[in-house]
């Protein structure tokens, strides 16, 4: 027979027993946390790295971010480079208006270009559909007409008429005439990534359409479009009969950012010319006001007086690469501005035309020497810009047959030093 025993405590005893429970509990939670820590740890890949450590195309450890900087951290540029594109996230597309609609500007789409917005809203519309809703006047900004290349400011009411977009193309699948539209621009590139694409335009190919213009480079990118139905960007243009570096830009991220390095001048184009006559001296600077006239046959560009009305500033830079006797020169140019025509306009403006310019050149009694074809002899030569997620861009291009043709009927070296590298950049 067993006998139960009844133990007494004292109250102290009892509250140094709560104590220790106490205690057990919290030493219980440290060892669950430690636990945890510990299979966290466990779990982690032997590649896992620190924050500032990331190799390219690794997402950022937005979720492991310090609570606190490291002092005296000076901040990585690769860690700028992958926070970007999260700054530039695409606008939602919208449903295709099909009645007049009125949409209101975001702060994404802050300063972007009134095609650029429409084309970032409704993929697969087309460039032509997009000018003519512009000329028309029937999309409007706060209640007035726009252009297309006036720039939008968070807030503004934008009026967007019934649009069309163009049939879409079946994923995957390429007519006969697209793949051959494809492989002509694989055949121009020069350069390409997964942002950027530089492509070598030949003479006589429109950068964009116009009346009657059926094949242009920005109708040719259509093919290019991608499972988003976002097609490749122009980011700059050259004249129909202009070749050489067109930079293309394939991401709305990459896009922003490249107009942003042409608007404050980061980047540095470098064309190569032949001219009439011999430059004296041999190297300078030309600045002017350039405004636009218009004829019923033609427009060019006027050395303009400053207060004129659209005139606008204009500054490039030359020097005489190789002259061929008195008669012509291989010049070097490099416009700080992007004008239209700056560069026939400023070189007939000094009296040294640009061979084959049938809208500047106006020597009298002048004659090509023989055997040189009168094409407008520029070229687009090289391009230096910094490239959206770091680096920098640099592609030159080579000169086109019927300049290649002259060189060699003049003997001039394509290889010899170029003097507007010393040039300023402002």
């Amino acid at each position: 027979m067993s006998r139960r025993i009844k133990r007494t405590t004292s109250p102290g005893d009892r509250a140094k027993g709560r104590d220790k429970g106490r205690d057990r509990d919290r030493a219980g939670d440290r060892g669950k946390e430690r636990g945890k820590v510990g299979s966290a740890q466990r779990s982690r890949k032997p590649d896992d790295r620190k924050f500032g450590d990331r190799k390219p195309g690794d997402r950022p450890f937005a979720h492991r971010a310090p609570a606190k900087p490291p002092r005296l951290a000076e901040p990585r540029r690769d860690r700028q480079e992958r926070v970007e594109p999260a700054a530039a996230k695409p606008v939602n597309e919208q449903p295709l208006p099909t009645k007049v609609q009125t949409v209101v500007v975001t702060a994404d789409e802050d300063n972007m270009r009134v095609d650029r917005f429409l084309e970032a809203r409704f993929p697969g519309l087309s460039f032509s559909h997009i000018q003519r809703i512009v000329r028309k006047g029937e999309l409007r900004v706060n209640g007035k007409r726009a252009d297309s290349k006036d720039r939008l400011e968070e807030g503004q009411s934008v009026r967007i008429p019934p649009l069309r977009l163009d049939t879409p193309k079946t994923s995957g699948t390429l007519s006969e005439a697209e793949a051959k539209t494809l492989q002509a621009l694989k055949d121009m590139t020069l350069y390409e990534d997964d942002d950027v694409l530089v492509l070598n335009k030949p003479a006589g190919l429109a950068v964009q359409g116009g009346s009657g213009m059926t094949r242009h480079v920005d109708q040719m990118l259509e093919v290019m479009r991608d499972a988003k139905g976002q097609k490749p960007r122009l980011v700059h243009r050259l004249d129909r009969e202009t070749s050489g570096c067109l930079l293309i830009a394939k991401t709305r991220f990459a896009a922003t950012a490249l107009t942003g390095s042409f608007r404050h001048r980061s980047a540095r184009k470098i064309y190569w010319a032949l001219v009439a006559g011999v430059p004296k001296p041999k190297q300078g600077r030309i600045s002017t006001y350039l405004a636009k006239e218009e004829s019923e046959e033609d427009s060019i560009m006027r050395i303009a007086e400053h207060g004129d009305e659209g005139a606008s500033h204009a500054v490039t830079y030359y020097a005489v690469v190789e002259a061929s006797a008195t008669k012509l020169a291989w010049v070097s140019l490099k416009p700080v501005t992007g004008r239209t025509h700056q560069l026939r306009a400023h070189m007939a403006h000094i009296d040294h035309a640009i061979v084959g310019d049938p809208k500047y050149f106006n020597k009298e009694n002048w004659q090509l020497p023989g055997g040189l074809q009168t094409r407008l002899h520029l070229l687009a030569r090289r391009i230096v810009i910094p490239h959206p997620r770091g680096g920098v861009i640099d592609v030159s291009a080579p000169l086109p047959p019927h300049m290649l043709q002259s060189w060699n009927l003049l003997g001039l070296e394509a290889d010899r030093f170029d003097p507007i590298e010393n040039a300023p950049e402002e």
